[in-house]
């Protein structure tokens, strides 16, 4: 096991239950974590795409996807920690399935990726949401809970959603020339590059269950 995937795990660890802390506590402490996350985001997109044309798009995508953030959490908490779930293992789905079984690239975009890695995101992604749902019973969702079928496409759906994400950021980050966003967490490099996905999910997930 190289160092990287030793960095990878050791920060996963520790950022994945403060995270989920920090959501369950909501009220200030989760604001706290909204604007962290926001200003430090804020500040890699500047730094990577400074003086290219879709700069302010890229600033005004990420006020609108953490908003969304916020809202999605007050209105949805329990869909908000599945989002974050379905995010969390369909990378680690990804870069897991990819190292082990390699095989074919998926795009030259990201040349890491694989359609190996894809499968792999799937299914730690469906693996999670059983997991978390069959832990709460049907008080996750509150009276009305979708049929299991609707629940294994809205996954899909999510997940899909999180690896376009990925690779949208990937394709800026080749147009600049540059592998990370940054050096903030060990074996992921930036913070956009580990909620590359997120970003792009959770606003998707907040707009399907406020209208949808």
């Amino acid at each position: 096991m190289n160092k990287e995937i030793v960095n990878r795990i050791m920060s996963s660890v520790i950022l994945i239950p403060l995270v989920i802390f920090f959501t369950i506590k909501g009220s200030w402490f989760f604001n706290f974590l909204i604007l962290v996350c926001f200003l430090i985001t804020s500040y890699e997109w500047h730094i990577m795409a400074k003086k290219k044309t879709y700069y302010f798009l890229g600033f005004i995508f990420l006020i609108l996807s953490f908003l969304s953030a916020l809202l999605l959490r007050n209105n949805f908490i329990h869909d908000f920690i599945l989002v974050i779930l379905i995010c969390i293992f369909t990378d680690i789905g990804g870069f897991t399935f990819g190292k082990i079984f390699k095989g074919p690239k998926l795009t030259k975009i990201s040349p890491n990726k694989t359609y190996s890695g894809v499968i792999g995101s799937y299914f730690l992604s469906i693996v999670s949401v059983l997991v978390y749902v069959n832990y709460y019973g049907n008080h996750w969702c509150g009276s009305v809970c979708p049929s299991e079928n609707k629940l294994l496409i809205i996954t899909l759906l999510i997940s899909s959603i999180s690896q376009i994400g990925d690779l949208i950021i990937s394709f800026f980050k080749r147009k600049s020339k540059i592998k990370n966003t940054g050096k903030i967490i060990p074996g992921h490099g930036g913070l956009l590059d580990r909620i590359d996905g997120m970003i792009f999910a959770i606003p998707f997930t907040f707009l399907l269950l406020k209208y949808l």
